[in-house]
């Protein structure tokens, strides 16, 4: 089955882009990526802070079904344009990946439809290339459709 969610890695460079068309109007798209009660639900994870604004940060723990958290992850907003553009910085802890910048640009196609276009940029080639070696494209297109899923109910 064909991925939804498009993820392009050059060789030998540090970055990843990645693009998806959702059948959700950008407005929505947008409060998907910026609203804790949708974040927690298309990202299966807490919210422990989320300050939605230009120099604001943001922090996401994930637990077991045991309650124990399993996963940390956080980092700071530098940029935040409603409907437009997210520039922040991405951060999971106890791992061997380092700090990521990440690059969102929500583009409006119709009334109804919209794209996301991420541009992710790693610390070196060989983290963005560990990454690429787990199921990050299958993982990343799961939470896509789950996304559009939840989301869509509010259209």
């Amino acid at each position: 089955m064909e991925l939804k969610t498009k993820v392009h890695a050059g060789d030998g460079t540090h970055d990843i882009t990645i693009k998806r068309e959702f059948d959700l109007p950008v407005d929505l798209l947008f409060k998907a990526c910026t609203e804790a009660e949708f974040i927690e639900q298309w990202m299966n994870t807490k919210v422990i802070r989320f300050e939605g604004k230009k120099h604001g940060s943001y922090q996401f723990e994930t637990s077991n079904a045991q309650g124990q958290v399993v996963l940390q992850m956080g980092g700071v907003i530098h940029d935040l344009v409603t409907n437009q553009k997210i520039i922040r910085t991405f951060e999971m802890a106890n791992t061997p990946f380092g700090v990521q910048l990440e690059v969102y640009e929500f583009e409006s196609l119709t009334e109804s439809t919209s794209r996301l276009n991420a541009h992710i940029i790693y610390e070196s080639v060989a983290q963005r290339d560990q990454l690429l070696q787990m199921p990050f494209r299958q993982g990343l297109n799961m939470a896509h459709n789950r996304l559009e899923e939840i989301i869509s109910k509010f259209k």
